[in-house]
C-alpha cells in the first residue's frame, strides 16, 4: 500500500526504503539525500538536466558508501527515495530549507510561491514517513535488546559558490560530541582523509535535525559523516571511503562502550 495515493504514483513507490532491517550491528544507518528522483507529478521542477543530476537534487554517492557500509557494520539502513528538491527530510517543516526555491545557484521554478496546503502535502508524504521510519527502528531496536548509534551519511560538493572546499571528510556533531570526539582523536594524525570537525557545515547550519529529533533527546552516540563527492565518485572511492568510515566507527564506538562499562 502507497504511503499517500494521492500524492505517489504506483510507479514511484513509497518515500522510504530500508535494508538489512535485521542487522544486529550497533549502528542504524540513514542516508536522507541518497536520491535525485522526483515523484511523477512534480515532473522536472522546471529545472534543467545538469541542475537534475547536480549535488542541488542529492548527495552523489552517498547512498553507495552507506550501503557497503550497512555490510561491513551489519547496519540497518535506511534512506529517502526521492530527491531533496521536493523536500529535505534533514530539515524540519517550519524551516525555510525544507523546501527551497534557490539552491547554490539555481532557481528552483516548480518550489516557487507554493501554498500552505502544498507545503503540508509533501511534509505528510515525504518527511513524516522518513522521520517515522527511523523512530519506529530505534523503538525496535531497543525491544530488541540492540543498542543504537545513529550514523547520517551525506556527500558535499568539492566547489560550492566558487569556493574550493580543502576538508575532504566532515565529522559532524551537535551538543553531543562523544562520539566525534573519538572518531577525530582515533585517527591519531594518521588518516589518508583531511578530516575536520562540523565542516563544511555545522549545527549552526540546521544540517543535524536527525540527530537533534531522535539521538539527543534519547541520549543516543551519534555523528553525521560528510564525504567530498569528488572522492566517491566511483567504486574505487567508494569501498575506499566505506572501509575507513566503517574501520572507524567500529573502533571508535568499541572504545566509547569498553569506558561507559568500566565507568570511564
Amino acid at each position: 500500500m502507497l504511503a499517500e495515493t494521492t500524492f505517489f504514483t504506483e510507479n514511484d513507490g513509497e518515500p522510504v526504503a530500508i535494508e538489512n532491517a535485521r542487522g544486529r550491528g550497533d549502528v542504524l544507518l540513514v542516508c536522507e539525500h541518497a536520491s535525485r528522483r522526483l515523484p511523477k507529478r512534480y515532473g522536472t521542477l522546471g529545472l534543467s538536466e545538469d541542475a537534475l543530476v547536480s549535488h542541488i537534487a542529492w548527495d552523489p554517492g552517498a547512498l553507495a558508501v552507506a550501503r557497503l557500509m550497512s555490510k561491513q557494520l551489519d547496519a540497518t539502513l535506511i534512506y529517502q527515495r526521492f530527491s531533496r528538491l521536493v523536500y529535505d527530510c534533514n530539515r524540519p517543516p517550519e524551516s525555510p530549507a525544507a523546501i527551497r526555491d534557490v539552491s547554490e545557484v539555481f532557481r528552483i521554478p516548480g518550489n516557487e510561491n507554493l501554498s500552505e496546503a502544498e507545503k503540508s502535502l509533501r511534509t505528510t508524504s515525504l518527511y513524516l514517513p522518513f522521520q517515522g521510519a527511523i523512530r519506529d527502528e530505534i523503538a525496535a531496536r531497543r525491544a530488541r535488546g540492540l543498542q543504537t548509534v545513529l550514523v547520517t551519511v551525506h556527500s558535499f560538493t568539492r566547489v560550492y559558490f566558487g569556493q574550493e572546499r580543502a576538508v575532504e571528510i566532515g565529522i559532524l556533531h551537535d551538543t553531543d560530541s562523544r562520539l566525534a570526539d573519538r572518531m577525530l582523536q582515533a585517527t591519531g594524525g594518521t588518516s589518508p582523509y583531511r578530516l575536520e570537525r562540523n565542516e563544511p557545515y555545522g549545527p549552526a547550519d540546521g544540517v543535524t535535525h536527525t540527530l537533534e529529533l531522535h539521538a539527543l533527546p534519547a541520549g543516543l552516540l551519534n555523528v553525521m559523516i560528510e564525504v567530498r563527492n569528488d572522492l566517491i565518485a566511483d567504486e574505487a572511492g567508494q569501498g575506499a571511503a566505506a572501509d575507513f568510515l566503517s574501520k572507524l566507527l567500529r573502533e571508535s564506538i568499541g572504545t566509547l562502550t569498553k569506558n561507559n562499562k568500566n565507568g570511564g
